[in-house]
């Protein structure tokens, strides 16, 4: 926990001057002010963030975090455990949704495996991260071992390491991981206290016979394991998975390195659970890129108090909606960046 430990101790309140003169500079820009809403209040956190009154976004990251999760083996998937690693190669030829959006806004992709359920072939835009062969069946034992947890948080922010000094202004999340969603409503409910059946939805195509599966297998294991939600680490170890382990240690780096967190939907979602229990302090650095069709990352974001930018009923994961979270930051930023003044256009104020 050591490496966890001092990402939460340096992570710092953002900018209180930095926010001020953006937010000075947006209310004197040619436009009632806050008439652009969310882009203008966007472009001042990232300033608190950057501790940049006026920052620019030019190296942007999109970690897609692959893992396999025990538990597709009590039939909560539509999808069988194959399809993981087939997306990984997937993304690696640059043929996934996550490629096309990155391409637009120009962001590269970092795939990182966590703990796909299989050897996945080398490659040299592949990042080794694995922290065990997929996790337990959470319906039968815990998903994974306390250290097992740690590490798989260690090993994102470590990928944030390794990739700042090719350049990062900003990072998004992303997962993929078959039957992912399943241990991400038994997160949600273990700490938000939402019911199980409200947070629990048909993830990439389940019928509602395969829901009230996925329902009884998140019921079975909470009462098996009893996740303590005042400990994070017991709740990611207990009915968690690698990937979404991996996610918050991204968050935490992220927030560390004073880097805006563009969290994608329901997994992401999960991990900021996590990292907002382990650390309150990242809440700030936290962006809802959009909200999700899954019905439990409505009830994540209520609790976690981030607006989504977007909803765009998208429930797809890899990082889509993070991708499209990023244009708008970008976009707020040039706003604030390059739109004139009042006085700068010589436009009369407001009488």
């Amino acid at each position: 926990m050591d490496k966890i430990d001092e990402a939460i101790h340096r992570i710092k309140p953002l900018d209180e001057r930095a926010m001020s003169e953006a937010r000075t500079r947006q209310d004197n820009l040619t436009k009632p002010q806050g008439s652009l809403g969310q882009l203008e209040s966007l472009s001042i956190q990232v300033a608190g963030i950057k501790g940049e009154p006026r920052p620019r976004i030019i190296h942007k990251v999109i970690f897609t975090l692959a893992g396999d999760h025990g538990v597709t083996r009590s039939g909560v998937s539509a999808y069988s455990s194959d399809v993981t690693p087939q997306m990984v190669y997937n993304f690696l030829r640059g043929g996934a949704a996550i490629n096309v959006l990155a391409k637009q806004i120009g962001a590269r992709v970092i795939v990182a495996d966590l703990g796909v359920a299989s050897t996945l072939e080398p490659h040299p835009r592949l990042k080794d991260k694995k922290v065990a062969m997929g996790t337990h069946n959470m319906a039968e034992r815990p998903a994974m071992s306390q250290e097992e947890a740690i590490r798989s948080i260690e090993a994102g922010m470590e990928l944030v390491e390794e990739e700042l000094a090719k350049g990062m202004d900003i990072l998004g999340t992303g997962d993929m991981g078959i039957g992912n969603t399943t241990p991400s409503s038994a997160i949600t409910a273990a700490l938000t206290g939402v019911d199980i059946v409200t947070v629990t939805g048909k993830g990439a195509g389940l019928d509602e016979e395969g829901r009230k599966r996925k329902v009884k297998a998140i019921q079975k294991a909470l009462a098996l394991h009893h996740p303590d939600p005042k400990d994070a680490i017991d709740v990611l170890s207990k009915v968690g998975g690698f990937e979404i382990g991996g996610i918050v240690g991204l968050i935490l780096a992220g927030a560390r390195f004073r880097i805006p967190v563009v969290i994608d939907g329901f997994i992401s979602g999960a991990a900021a659970l996590i990292a907002a229990s382990l650390s309150p302090q990242v809440k700030p650095y936290l962006i809802a890129s959009h909200q999700s069709a899954e019905p439990g990352h409505q009830k994540i974001l209520q609790h976690l108090s981030l607006k989504p930018l977007l909803n765009l009923n998208m429930r797809l994961g890899e990082g889509t909606g993070a991708a499209l979270g990023i244009f708008l930051v970008e976009a707020s930023l040039n706003i604030l960046n390059e739109m004139a003044t009042f006085a700068e256009a010589g436009v009369c104020e407001k009488i």
